[in-house]
């Protein structure tokens, strides 16, 4: 009897396996972190836990600091069901590869920072010192402010999203600040048949100015627009689909429509400071109760009786006229606010990632390019170069 042949394998290797496949890195892999804004009445997020989610799903990591998304009601639970890491130790969060803010991070912050870090915030230009950047060059970051990235279109999205916001919300405080229990003239927004509809009277035609007049004016205010870019005023009643009043900016114009408006928005920007646009003799001749809310506070207020206030304290009486002079009006919206940065930058990381890293980015997208004020520790602006008297370069120089 002629002996079988013996198996070359086992008999477990003769047993069905299950399959297994390579698995393929992806192009870049990011590692996120999210620290608790500390900046006073900041209660805004980068992220949404639904970004988060999406980040995680395309092999990410996010870290976020313990109470982060508080303020804009966002628990710790949700972005850790999400997929992020949560973690009370803040140091932690500083250390990661990318750091992700809404405010520019302070001095001491920026000693956590790791050599090498990319920083994602905004810059808030007007409100920094040359101690700030002479930080960000000696720990060699590679920083971005989210104002100054700039859309396909040539808009700048974060500004735009953030300006609707504040058009929107100018209206809606106005109308609270109009009603009796906040001891305003009790009147109310709203076309009502019979009764003479709220003046409002809209410095500005730009984001802000339209935002606050499609409010207005689905509320059923009479508004009028003052700007002297014919080009604006031209593009508002373009975009808003209806011919409504508009004016450039002349004194006698001005002083008619002040003497019987309710309201008046201010939301003129200018290059360095807003221009003052209304004078005290202007302000005085308004109605007694009379609401101006000035949205460009935060570049020095286009009223000359404006002075800044908190959300805390909003308002002041200066000649029977009521003065809401808050300088971060979307920071009352904190989630909405979240919602809209979130959407500008989860797009914005996952191309980060699809294109292996910022430097490929940085290459491919003039638009990301254009919010770049520091490259491996070397200033790129030329604005922060010229205001701070700093040393600056090209980055077409430094990024082939």
């Amino acid at each position: 009897m002629s002996k079988q042949p013996l198996s070359p394998f086992t008999k477990q290797q003769l047993l069905p396996q299950e399959e297994t496949l390579e698995v393929f890195k992806k192009k870049g892999e990011l590692f996120i972190g999210v620290p608790k804004e500390t900046a006073f009445q900041e209660k805004r997020i980068c992220l949404t836990p639904d970004a988060v989610y999406a980040l995680v799903n395309n092999g990410h990591r996010v870290l976020i600091e313990s109470g982060a998304g508080n303020g804009a009601n966002f628990s710790d639970k949700d972005y850790s069901e999400a997929g992020a890491e949560i973690t009370k130790d803040t140091a932690k969060v500083f250390s990661c590869p990318m750091i992700l803010k809404v405010e520019p991070p302070t001095l001491d912050q920026i000693k956590l920072l790791n050599p090498q870090t990319i920083l994602i915030s905004a810059l808030q230009l007007k409100t920094q010192t040359k101690k700030y950047f002479e930080a960000l060059a000696s720990k060699r970051i590679t920083a971005l402010a989210f104002e100054f990235i700039r859309d396909t279109d040539g808009t700048y999205p974060a500004v735009r999203s953030l300006s609707e916001i504040a058009g929107t919300a100018s209206v809606l405080i106005a109308s609270e600040l109009l009603s009796d229990t906040k001891n305003g003239n009790g009147l109310m927004f709203g076309n009502i048949s019979g009764v003479p509809p709220i003046e409002i009277v809209i410095l500005g035609a730009g984001t802000v100015g339209e935002f606050a007049a499609r409010s207005a004016l689905g509320l059923g205010a009479g508004v009028k627009v003052f700007d002297n870019s014919i080009t604006k005023l031209r593009r508002i009643q373009s975009q808003l689909g209806r011919p409504l009043f508009t004016s450039t900016i002349q004194p006698k114009n001005l002083l008619k429509a002040l003497k019987r408006c309710d309201v008046v928005i201010g939301a003129v920007r200018g290059t360095n400071r807003s221009p003052i646009v209304v004078s005290e003799d202007l302000v005085q001749s308004m109605k007694k109760g009379a609401i101006i809310i000035d949205v460009s506070i935060d570049m020095g207020g286009c009223f000359e009786t404006s002075d800044v206030t908190s959300h805390r304290q909003p308002t002041y009486i200066k000649h029977n006229v009521v003065h809401y002079c808050v300088p971060n009006i979307p920071a009352r919206y904190p989630r909405t606010a979240t919602v809209s940065i979130s959407n500008i930058f989860t797009p914005y990381l996952l191309k980060i990632a699809e294109d292996g890293g910022i430097e490929n980015s940085l290459r491919f997208d003039k638009g990301l390019k254009n919010g770049l004020y520091f490259y491996h520790g070397i200033l790129t602006s030329k604005p922060v170069g010229e205001w701070f008297d700093l040393e600056y370069n090209d980055i077409n120089l430094l990024i082939f």
